[in-house]
């Protein structure tokens, strides 16, 4: 009895279903996607997986005749020489981490013109993640602009900009070393002419405080009077008149 033992027959005999599978694989193999039928699409996922599979153990062996028996085995089923070569070269590093589920199918929305047959998409999991990695890394660079003194200046960094609290700051720093600067060499070059000695001491005769501007003082005229005539006396007088 035939229980549980359905196989993807796809309408035709065993020799041109495993010839069809096997040129399905390996155009999956080749170009990463392919576009088919969603019956050919789920016959072909488990053959393409037994594929992968055999890539996968050649690039684990260790011994170099095992390795040889895998390829030679993928080369009975697949019947091409160049698609093994790059699946077992290249792609089988990408599936050494995966435990299985090495192909996507996505289902297309629009049928077959003709027989309406559904329409499906087809890839490897991996590899359609590297080639979309390497579309993007194929962008053209961008071309090369002629230096000119806009784009010089442009290309300067921006001179830093310091804050107002910061600039005034740095001024009142700047004014109050200015000052210091002044008072000393105030003190330290004297006036052209005059020693320092000079300066220090006052003449015979003035005091400190007539260095300083006159200061106008009104004084009564009896005393001044007074002051006059006992000034024009003579010590004698001055003693006659006294009693």
């Amino acid at each position: 009895m035939r229980h549980r033992k359905h196989k993807h027959l796809l309408g035709v005999k065993s020799a041109h279903r495993l010839s069809l599978l096997a040129n399905l694989c390996s155009a999956l193999i080749e170009n990463g996607r392919i576009r088919t039928t969603l019956a050919k699409a789920k016959a072909l996922r488990p053959f393409a997986e037994k594929i992968i599979t055999l890539a996968k153990k050649s690039h684990l062996a260790e011994d170099k005749t095992k390795k040889l028996h895998f390829r030679r085995l993928a080369i009975a089923r697949i019947r091409n020489k160049k698609a093994v070569k790059k699946l077992f070269d290249e792609l089988a590093e990408s599936f050494v981490d995966r435990p299985g589920g090495y192909t996507r199918i996505y289902k297309l929305a629009t049928p077959r013109l003709g027989d309406a047959a559904d329409m499906a998409l087809i890839e490897l999991v991996e590899a359609s993640d590297e080639g979309y990695a390497k579309k993007k890394s194929k962008k053209k660079p961008a071309k090369a602009v002629p230096q000119t003194k806009e784009n010089a200046d442009e290309e300067k960094p921006a001179e830093e900009v310091p804050s107002s609290e910061e600039s005034d700051t740095d001024q009142s720093e700047d004014a109050v070393a200015v000052e210091d600067k002044e008072t000393t060499d105030d003190d330290s070059q004297p006036e052209s002419g005059e020693s320092p000695a000079e300066d220090s001491k006052p003449e015979d005769g003035e005091s400190e405080v007539a260095t300083s501007e006159p200061v106008a003082v009104e004084v009564p005229e009896s005393s001044s009077q007074d002051e006059k005539t006992t000034e024009d006396s003579t010590p004698e007088e001055a003693s006659q008149e006294s009693p």
